[in-house]
């Protein structure tokens, strides 16, 4: 779980913290907490040093992280660079397997044209795919068994 400023897992929830204790557990400016306490991270009190539950603040980054989670439809992939998901160029998605039983779907944003992912099992490869056309990776010919002679080959040797 990938995220920018404030993972909840660093915060210890027994624990008060000040606006600088916070900043610098969590490897952020004082500046972005007291804007999170503008937006609603609740302190304990009015007065000074503001402090803020270890509670509090963990459960302000997780709601802060769910608000700006975008889950994928069937049929779409998620954009890096726009941050937004969406159906690939053309309704065509390539399957790149990583392991076993699960790998990647991968294709090209119609918006900005960079690359869309979607990390997706085998199992329920038709489910997220949706009325994408999915290109699945081809066997790999072994050389001996490929009708075209190899473009490596010494010829002044035989």
């Amino acid at each position: 779980m990938s995220r920018r400023a404030g993972n909840p897992r660093l915060v210890k929830i027994h624990r008060s913290y000040s606006v600088e204790e916070a900043a610098r557990q969590l490897a952020v400016h004082k500046n972005t907490i007291r804007e999170w306490i503008r937006r609603g991270l609740p302190t304990i009190d009015q007065q000074r040093p503001t402090l803020i539950l270890g509670r509090d603040l963990a459960e302000f980054l997780e709601l802060r992280f769910k608000q700006r989670k975008r889950p994928c439809l069937p049929g779409q992939l998620y954009c890096i660079r726009c941050r937004y998901p969406r159906a690939p160029m053309g309704a065509y998605a390539d399957y790149l397997p990583l392991t076993a039983t699960g790998g990647n779907l991968t294709g090209t944003c119609p918006e900005c044209l960079t690359k869309m992912y979607r990390r997706v099992s085998l199992e329920n490869l038709g489910a997220a795919s949706g009325e994408l056309l999915v290109r699945m990776p081809q066997e790999g010919k072994h050389i001996t068994d490929s009708p075209e002679p190899s473009v490596i080959r010494d010829f002044a040797r035989e």
